[in-house]
């Protein structure tokens, strides 16, 4: 698994190192600071074998779907079999600010996006009018050979709902801890029971953030600044409030709007970061994982955390020639 961390340079090498030393999926993130996803499955199409190459994930908003289309085209012919496309809606933060575009019906974007998507890869010219997104006489020169799996990021109920009825898979985050699971699943299956089909059909992928590490305490606050962070978009505000902190929401709003760093950092509890987040050493790591196989995941996208090269190949490196035992890979083999 790799998921490029911001500000470290590892993307390309690191992938390839990824497949040499067992990992049987490359996730590979769009965010700040990083090469741009699709770009860079492309260039691990050529230098790798067998891994599969995803994103985890691609918003929706910042690329025309007929620009979109090409991008996936282009990965997918240079991975045959191998290329996953991960879409989410993302947050306002990231469209609005960094993009400066409009954050309008995340729902209805995530499925037309979806439905005109599959239309293109199939080979048909668009003739497309959704509310969301529209496009008209644009068709690939070279479709992708075979379908291209599309997976949703989803964290809370009907985006859940979306990617059982309209994607191949989910992917989950840490928000998501194992306590949560069977949520997600009756969700996911409400979704795929309008489709018509069963939840069996949906892999169910979970990014699991980690961070190896010697004493709690690092961990522990390393991992408050990142709910912190969260705690300041809607979407997670809402999901946070479905695992029971609607008081500690409230706080972290409250400290936000009187820019009080303090009070956003005593929002978040200890309890509420060992729930959501894994640091300790190796074996600590390994279990939560294993709770995440118990409850229902059938793959996980290992994630180290540490903000510095060294945490991350350490956590790289640890997990390598296999996650936990009886490691389920994207075909679902232990």
């Amino acid at each position: 698994m790799l998921w490029p961390v911001p500000g470290l340079a590892a993307g390309f090498e690191r992938g390839i190192w990824a497949e040499q030393h067992g990992y049987d999926d490359l996730w590979l993130c769009d965010a700040e600071g990083t090469e741009d996803p699709i770009a860079l499955a492309a260039a691990l199409g050529v230098a790798t074998r067998t891994v599969r190459l995803a994103t985890g994930v691609v918003p929706v908003y910042n690329r025309a779907v007929p620009v979109l289309a090409s991008g996936v085209v282009a990965a997918a012919a240079r991975a045959p079999g191998r290329f996953v496309l991960g879409l989410g809606a993302s947050t306002p933060n990231m469209i609005e600010r960094w993009y400066g575009l409009d954050y309008a019906r995340p729902l209805t974007r995530v499925r037309e996006t979806v439905a005109l998507l599959r239309d293109i890869l199939g080979g048909a010219k668009t003739a497309f009018e959704g509310r969301t997104v529209r496009s008209h006489g644009f068709r690939l020169a070279a479709p992708p050979a075979q379908p291209v799996p599309i997976v949703i990021g989803a964290i809370g109920g009907r985006m859940l709902e979306l990617a059982g009825e309209v994607a191949d898979g989910v992917l989950l985050n840490d928000f998501t801890p194992p306590d949560r699971m069977d949520y997600a699943r009756e969700r996911l299956a409400t979704g795929a029971g309008r489709a018509g089909r069963s939840l069996d059909a949906i892999e169910i992928i979970k990014r699991r953030a980690f961070y190896l590490v010697d004493d709690d305490a690092t961990g522990l606050e390393y991992f408050r600044q990142h709910l912190a962070f969260y705690a300041s978009a809607a979407q997670y505000q809402n999901v946070l409030r479905e695992l029971g902190y609607g008081a500690a929401v409230e706080q972290a709003i409250a400290g936000y709007a009187a820019r009080d760093r303090a009070a956003i950092q005593a929002a978040i509890s200890d309890e509420m970061v060992r729930r959501v987040f894994s640091f300790g050493d190796e074996a600590h790591c390994r279990a939560l994982v294993e709770q995440d196989y118990a409850a229902g995941v059938d793959t996980i996208v290992i994630s180290p955390q540490g903000g510095t090269a060294a945490a991350f190949a350490r956590g790289a490196e640890a997990f390598a020639g296999g996650v936990v035992r009886g490691v389920r890979t994207h075909e679902g083999r232990s």
